[in-house]
């Protein structure tokens, strides 16, 4: 079923606006548990979207990477984290990176009992609620798998700086100056989309598997 441009964007907004909100506000929930009060502070556990939206990375981006088929790519503001105010900065700082991640798996799996459960909702509702909920799978999945690439400043970057030993941690975490321009580089070199789709086909797998 081919989508025109307005029915995609209907059907991408709610997810694609959940799955970064959602991940934002995890970072900070945790951050706070873990003792660093920064995004509290700052009101940004929350998921009110307008606090965590950033108009290019969160709109823009995710809309031009939707209409040109390739993989969906874009940012929210990142919460305010102050590691220094964990309560153990290293070990704690794993929790908190990892938190982004973990809340997109959960939402994915959501999304794919709404799929699954569909077929009962009425008869107008079920193909627009299944188109959402597909696009709300894929969306999460990307997310989470693009952010568990060990490259600083992405969760997965931080988890690495986490677990690494001190004396190679600190070298690492000072890729986080150039981790973004690394990142762009890769993706429009197609590198990334490399990278990212057997993850992407891995983990969607499983996901069906267990629903």
């Amino acid at each position: 079923m081919e989508l025109s441009l307005i029915q995609k964007i209907v059907i991408y907004a709610l997810p694609v606006i959940f799955a970064i909100t959602v991940h934002e506000a995890a970072h900070g929930y945790v951050a706070k548990y873990f003792g660093d009060m920064t995004a509290h502070n700052a009101g940004r556990i929350t998921l009110n979207p307008l606090k965590h939206i950033d108009p290019f990375g969160t709109i823009l981006l995710p809309a031009l990477t939707i209409m040109l088929g390739g993989i969906l790519f874009g940012w929210a503001k990142p919460v305010p984290v102050d590691f220094s105010r964990l309560r153990n900065p290293k070990k704690d700082m794993l929790w908190v990176a990892a938190a982004g991640p973990a809340s997109n798996l959960v939402m994915a799996i959501f999304w794919a009992l709404v799929l699954k459960y569909s077929v009962l909702m009425p008869e107008a509702f079920i193909l627009p609620l299944a188109l959402m909920a597909k696009a709300g799978v894929m969306i999460n999945i990307v997310l989470m798998v693009l952010n568990l690439l060990p490259l600083p400043p992405l969760d997965g970057g931080r988890i690495a700086v986490s677990l690494l030993p001190h004396h190679l941690a600190q070298p690492f975490a000072q890729l986080e100056r150039y981790g973004f321009i690394i990142l762009i580089v890769l993706l429009f070199t197609g590198v990334l989309s490399k990278i990212l789709m057997p993850l992407i086909s891995v983990v969607y797998g499983l996901i069906s598997s267990l629903v």
